[in-house]
């Protein structure tokens, strides 16, 4: 018998994210980081983090993932999605430093997406 209650995943997450305009995903780089299709390269300070999701599995712990939803100076908004903990980024060098650099503020109205 499970005891877990019913929570959303992370491929629910991802579907709902292009209509509340978080579509584009953020790529981080030695220069920086820009969104998909993007031209700007933005530092960690250009950006805020507005909402983190969590995501655990029940008994596997590759399961475990984050989302970040991101927002720009320039007013463009997107996301990360990186798995969590052990399996983080790992063969991204410049992501660890890059998104602990970047400022959260997170955004009341994203409390339910």
């Amino acid at each position: 018998m499970s005891t877990s209650k019913e929570m959303t995943t992370y491929s629910q997450v991802l579907n709902k994210l292009p209509e509340k305009g978080y579509g584009k995903e953020l790529n981080i780089s030695r220069a920086g980081a820009k969104f998909d299709e993007g031209q700007e390269i933005l530092q960690p300070e250009q950006l805020k983090i507005v909402k983190t999701y969590r995501f655990e599995g029940e008994s596997d712990p590759s399961d475990m993932a984050v989302i970040y939803l991101l927002h720009s100076d320039s007013g463009e908004k997107g996301f990360i999605l990186n798995a969590y903990g052990t399996y983080s980024d790992e063969d991204n060098q410049y992501y660890n430093e890059f998104i602990k650099r970047v400022p959260v503020c997170d955004l009341e109205e994203l409390k339910e997406l």
